[in-house]
């Protein structure tokens, strides 16, 4: 019986599905059903007819990862319109969502319906993605306003912030009650990422060593190779939710720690990523197919069955830079792509958000920030793909 199959095979199969399920698709309905063209902005939702599904409110979180997606998607194919989201999409952003309070500029966390301020919190993980999303939109259309935005970002959360023992606490005005997280951090380290790799300005770069700091110290527990996610405020395993752990994390996390390594290459990074992936594959697979939600640290016992899109595109992206052999990534991504295909993807551009323990779809609407993850997990893996030419394929 074959046990592995050939880059050529992987292409074969999966380059043009990507492909086309990408900006035939799932790109080509949002812009057409999801984009506003009075005004630009994003629905925070659609149905599963490609209906704006109002939600009692608007994030600045899916108005980033929207512009992201789409500035995204023309640096990789230079298509007109794509382009044509960008600068009103922008706009809109900072427009609605970018306010002055006592003498402080800052960015809001959501809108109503109507486009009315609802919740003032400035919160950092949606802050980690003005830095992603306008470090990739400068990167589209040159326009010097988004670096400039992406500097008042980082000033804010330097200024207002930053918590005197490490990190950032999670939204502003600060509420030193609350339990801290991983998971801004990993995206503000995504954000960071971008806004260096967009300006090369050494700022960005602290940063990122900053966070990548945490992380080592408090983020990853090395007695369980496991990345924890809740904390107290000293930075100790939170008592109730310490031993929370997310495959779907890992798996983020090993793709950010090799782009982190090209900026500032220390080789504790790739340890990190490597224990992160062996723990994750270990552990985080249902022999049923799909990646839990979350697992126990030191046991690895599943913690609940049904299984969410995101982590699957997340581990296809570890895929893309963690495996060193061609051919046992070849056989990696392939098998993931297998299941994301058949349990996951739509081929008109729909997706199932959830899974059940036994793979059967759990009805959900169409997110504004779930095509941020099938966006990037699937362009890394079509641009591995064509790292890759095989005569007569790619």
């Amino acid at each position: 019986m074959k046990m592995t199959l050939t880059i050529s095979e992987c292409k074969r199969d999966f380059l043009t599905p990507c492909h086309s399920y990408l900006y035939e698709n799932l790109l080509t309905k949002w812009s057409l059903n999801g984009i506003n063209q009075a005004d630009g902005k994003s629905a925070e939702c659609l149905d599963q007819d490609w209906q704006i599904k109002p939600m009692g409110r608007i994030r600045l979180l899916s108005q980033c990862r929207q512009l992201y997606t789409f500035s995204h998607a023309y640096l990789e194919t230079k298509e007109p319109k794509w382009f044509a989201v960008l600068e009103p999409l922008f706009k809109f952003i900072v427009q609605h969502y970018l306010f002055t309070e006592n003498n402080i500029e800052r960015w809001r966390f959501s809108l109503d319906d109507d486009l009315k301020p609802l919740d003032n919190t400035s919160d950092a993980y949606a802050l980690a993605f003005v830095l992603l999303s306008f470090s990739f939109y400068f990167n589209a259309t040159k326009d010097k306003t988004a670096l400039e935005l992406m500097k008042k970002t980082d000033n804010f959360l330097v200024q207002y912030m930053s918590a005197d023992n490490g990190g950032f606490y999670e939204s502003y005005p600060i509420d030193q009650t609350q339990q801290r997280r991983q998971n801004p951090h990993m995206h503000l380290l995504e954000g960071y990422i971008a806004a260096f790799n967009a300006t090369n300005e050494t700022c960005y770069k602290t940063q990122i060593i900053s966070i990548l700091e945490l992380a080592e110290a408090r983020f990853y527990d090395k007695k369980s190779r496991s990345l924890l996610e809740f904390f107290e405020l000293d930075w100790q395993a939170d008592k109730s939710d310490g031993q929370i752990t997310e495959p779907g994390h890992h798996f983020e996390w090993v793709w950010l720690l090799h782009q982190a390594y090209k900026v500032h290459p220390k080789e504790s990074y790739l340890t990190m990523a490597t224990n992160l992936w062996e723990k994750a594959c270990q552990y985080g697979f249902d022999p049923k197919g799909g990646i839990y939600n979350q697992i126990t640290a030191e046991s690895g016992e599943p913690l609940d069955s049904s299984k969410r899109i995101w982590p699957i595109t997340e581990f296809l992206k570890a895929a893309c830079v963690q495996i060193e052999s061609n051919q046992e990534q070849a056989q990696t991504i392939h098998t993931g792509l297998n299941f994301t295909f058949n349990h996951y993807l739509k081929v008109d551009g729909r997706w199932n958000e959830y899974l059940d323990g036994e793979n059967n779809p759990i009805d959900a609407n169409l997110s504004g920030t779930t095509s941020y993850h099938i966006f990037l997990g699937l362009t890394e893996v079509i641009n591995w793909m064509q790292r890759n030419p095989i005569k007569g394929i790619g």
